[in-house]
């Protein structure tokens, strides 16, 4: 039994731990993290999921970020304790979390990751989307929530103003 709430400023440093476990050390240098430097989370997104015993299992953030003039929201990290991995934990994440963006309205999300891994929630290779280097294009991943939304959006990733 799993308990689904959105991340509180308690858990910061508990959630940045299960980050820190789950990724190399040197994760905040990647260039997906000068997009959220300074930029506040979309709070209502980011989600904590903790077993019977409160313990911290799983992860998920989002950012606002832009490509060109459109607004996007920019997925990530999601993390699951090594413990719990292969439980469907990370997917559980993911599916609630786009299903609360879609409600709350936003029309787009960007990630960088494994393309087969996040193909299974809808995303693709994004043409024409460009991140900071040195981000590996076949990585950048996008999932229109809304149809047609990713249609002529083309540009270079940036900071939400």
């Amino acid at each position: 039994m799993y308990k689904l709430e959105e991340e509180t400023e308690a858990d910061w440093w508990e959630v940045e731990a299960l980050y820190d476990l789950c990724f190399a050390p040197g994760r905040t240098a990647l260039s997906s993290y000068r997009l959220r430097d300074g930029v506040p989370t979309v709070a209502a997104l980011c989600l904590t999921l903790r077993d019977a015993d409160g313990a911290l299992a799983a992860v998920i953030r989002y950012w606002p970020a832009l490509v060109g003039e459109h607004d996007v929201l920019l997925l990530g990290p999601v993390a699951v304790h090594p413990t719990r991995q292969g439980e469907g934990l990370g997917g559980l994440l993911i599916n609630e979390s786009l299903a609360e963006a879609r409600r709350l309205g936003w029309e787009r999300v960007l990630l960088v990751g494994d393309a087969p891994y996040y193909a299974r929630f809808g995303f693709a290779k994004l043409e024409g989307v460009t991140m900071p280097p040195p981000t590996n294009p076949d990585r950048v991943l996008g999932k229109a929530l809304k149809r047609g939304a990713w249609d002529g959006v083309r540009g270079t990733v940036s900071k939400a103003t």
